[in-house]
């Protein structure tokens, strides 16, 4: 039972919400929507120019580019909510669709960006078997499996619909009488979708980082040194996105939704400080989250095939000052990165 003495305004963090996710949402948008076409052209663009078929890497790309436009084109509707004061006006359907897209995206994002690097780890430590492996066959094969893992999974979060309250229609609200079994799924989903992918990509980072350390003693080869760094780039790359956006955000909803079971149980209390710094940091690790479909690019950067080469063969000769600067600054990374680093 609740406690009757609970604070009077049950600890809301409304006007937090409502102006953190509008501009979050709207931001990681406009910001997500040009990264990912932009990416996605010069993807596809380059792979029919070079008329080849696609790479397992250049698979797994793809399918992490469509995966973030999916969730990059959901943001609106998630800023809208929020700016119309929490009132949902696109129907119970949509509704549940958001959270799905949202879970779809970022557990599908973990396993991929997993799948990478072991793709990754094998091309450094055995190039042979990873050049007998790579067949678009099974890479789609792997993607479709993905695809069926995280869309099973997720599919209690079609469940969440929206509910009336106050003469509002409410969505993407965290339901209390749920609470139970929403703290249940979280511990299997905790493990499952992040746990394990992360533990998968930290032992590929410390094998290779070990390997590539004696690959330097042993061997003085330059063309094969920029090889294999190029891949260890790859998955120190993923190591942080897996920190700054996977991470907190799973970290801080366990310990979020354990609170709120304490609050639902016990009440509030007679201070607001610990369960309201909770729901903040939610909201902040929630925008987090959403972020990876925005820092997902720069792995296409990094690891698409002569991404630099082909936007200058499409750039107009006769740009602006500030558009010829940064395609000189882009050029100087990229042969830093040739020339330490070489493609798959």
């Amino acid at each position: 039972m609740r406690d009757q003495n609970a604070t009077s305004n049950n600890c809301s963090i409304s006007d937090f919400k409502h102006t953190v996710y509008p501009i979050a949402y709207l931001f990681m948008f406009s910001v997500g929507l040009v990264c990912n076409l932009i990416s996605l052209f010069f993807f596809i663009s380059s792979s029919l120019r070079r008329k080849v078929s696609l790479s397992p890497v250049n698979i797994l790309m793809l399918n992490l580019l469509l995966s973030d436009l999916m969730m990059v084109c959901s943001l609106p509707f998630r800023a809208a909510y929020y700016l119309m004061n929490s009132h949902w006006a696109f129907g119970d359907v949509t509704c549940r669709i958001m959270s799905y897209v949202f879970y779809i995206n970022m557990y599908g994002s973990v396993y991929l960006l997993a799948v990478l690097s072991m793709v990754r780890f094998v091309a450094i430590v055995k190039p042979f078997a990873y050049v007998r492996w790579q067949t678009s066959r099974r890479a789609w094969t792997i993607c479709i499996v993905i695809w069926l893992i995280v869309a099973l999974m997720s599919i209690p979060l079609l469940r969440a619909g929206t509910s009336v309250e106050s003469g509002r229609t409410k969505c993407l609200e965290l339901n209390p009488s749920q609470l139970s079994t929403i703290i249940v799924l979280n511990r299997g989903t905790l493990f499952v979708g992040f746990v394990m992918p992360f533990a998968v990509i930290s032992v590929c980072y410390i094998f290779a980082a070990f390997y590539l350390l004696k690959l330097k003693k042993t061997r003085q080869n330059q063309r094969s040194q920029f090889n294999h760094k190029k891949s260890c780039s790859l998955v120190i790359i993923v190591l942080l996105i897996f920190l700054a956006c996977f991470m907190p955000y799973h970290i801080v909803r366990t310990l979020f939704l354990e609170a709120e079971m304490h609050v639902e149980n016990y009440g509030y209390g007679e201070s607001c400080n610990y369960i309201e710094s909770l729901r903040k940091a939610a909201v902040i690790t929630h925008v987090l989250a959403s972020g990876n479909s925005c820092l997902d690019p720069l792995l296409f950067f990094f690891v698409g095939e002569n991404f630099i080469k082909f936007w200058r063969q499409h750039t107009p000769r006769r740009q602006s000052c500030i558009i010829e600067q940064n395609v000189k600054v882009l050029e100087k990374i990229s042969r830093d990165i040739e020339g330490r680093f070489s493609p798959i």
